[in-house]
């Protein structure tokens, strides 16, 4: 059950995300899956991996499930293992954290941002102008669990002959015409960060594929080039899921269609009590999609006023993200101005995250709904 929040008159003390109750609400079967680790030291490999690959595949509807590290080491993966590399360009949007497009320059290709559009996924219409003979991948961004244009996205990428890689590291059973996320492409990437819809309790990650050969060639390369110990077949890499973090997400992996659920709950009642707001622009929901409202952001002017206000009423805020990509110091090398990315820049000028979970209470909904009202009235 959710931590009854601390209040008084006008201050209610809300996480911003509250792992703690989920926590409390699968207790036994977390200590229990835990407690199996330990007991039979299948640390790495074993059963719980096995067994969270079947069990996400089978909960995906989708052929291959790769386990990894983390979800960063996911998109390397899938992009090495696809033959990118030195002088290839691919193609990813402007908005999202940086291991979208930090792994495109590992494997020595190089990023191309485009800028979002209104629901802060990659605009379709303003790829085909950043396609050149090096193009060989794209990679959307469902950001904040909002499904990109995939039709318009598949339609470019077989008219070009390109590879399409979805990063879902933040839209779990997020879908567009009743097709989820991951499931249009040629492969998805997850994380199972902490804080993720479906999270671990430390690093985690997996790519999902309907192609044989590129699971195969993913498994090999993620265990340092080999399907079988010791016959290394090539060089890889170390990016294995470890048993104690299959353990956790096999226990929580029949909970995500619930949880999941409680989120959109969540992101509506949002969208509801603050539809009134004129002084702030909420986030637009895409057509015959399920939203997974990994993140609820809306955009405002004054943001740091107004995020001070709102952590004086013990409502905590994020910013997701400070910085979009092509205005990074990493990326300072294609000197980028606003002018090129007007949408991201925006976003990242105006964005904040209001807290989301799904064992939030209308209670604290109404309140930081309340809050934000206040604020705006004096």
């Amino acid at each position: 059950m959710p931590v009854t929040p601390q209040k008084n008159s006008d201050k209610m003390n809300i996480p911003f995300v509250d792992l703690k109750a989920q926590y409390d609400s699968i207790k036994t079967e977390i200590d229990a899956a835990i407690a199996s680790v330990l007991e039979n030291t299948a640390f790495i490999g074993g059963e719980h991996v096995s067994d969270f690959k079947a069990n996400f595949e089978k909960f995906y509807g989708v052929d291959h499930c790769v386990p990894c590290a983390n979800g960063t080491d996911a998109l390397y993966i899938a992009m090495k293992m696809m033959g990118i590399g030195a002088g290839d360009e691919v193609i990813t949007t402007s908005s999202s954290w940086i291991s979208t497009s930090e792994t495109i320059t590992q494997t020595g290709a190089q990023p191309v941002f485009v800028d979002v559009d209104k629901y802060y996924t990659i605009d379709p219409t303003k790829i085909e102008a950043k396609i050149t003979s090096n193009t060989k991948a794209i990679i959307p961004v469902h950001l904040y669990g909002q499904m990109c244009d995939m039709p318009a996205i598949m339609a470019i990428a077989k008219k070009h002959n390109l590879k399409v890689i979805e990063d879902c590291a933040q839209s779990h059973l997020s879908a567009l015409d009743n097709k989820r996320a991951g499931l249009w492409g040629d492969a998805g990437t997850f994380s199972f960060y902490p804080g993720k819809n479906l999270g671990a309790y430390g690093d985690a990650g997996c790519l999902i594929t309907n192609d044989e050969k590129l699971a195969t060639d993913c498994k090999r390369y993620a265990n340092h080039g080999a399907l079988v110990k010791h016959q290394h077949d090539i060089e890889g890499i170390n990016s294995r899921l470890d048993g104690l973090q299959a353990a956790v997400l096999n226990v929580k992996l029949p909970h995500l269609s619930q949880w999941t659920t409680e989120r959109e709950r969540v992101g509506k009642r949002y969208l509801e009590l603050l539809a009134d707001v004129s002084e702030i622009e909420l986030p637009q929901l895409r057509a015959n999609t399920l939203h997974s409202f990994h993140v609820f952001g809306i955009k405002v002017n004054d943001r740091s006023k107004v995020q001070e206000y709102l952590q004086s009423k013990g409502v905590p805020t994020q910013i997701h993200y400070p910085h979009a990509m092509p205005f990074m110091k990493a990326y300072a090398y294609m000197k980028a101005t606003p002018a090129d990315y007007p949408n991201s820049y925006d976003l990242q000028e105006r964005e904040l995250s209001l807290p989301i979970y799904p064992e939030m209470t209308d209670e604290q909904i109404v309140f930081v709904a309340d809050s934000i009202k206040s604020y705006f009235n004096g």
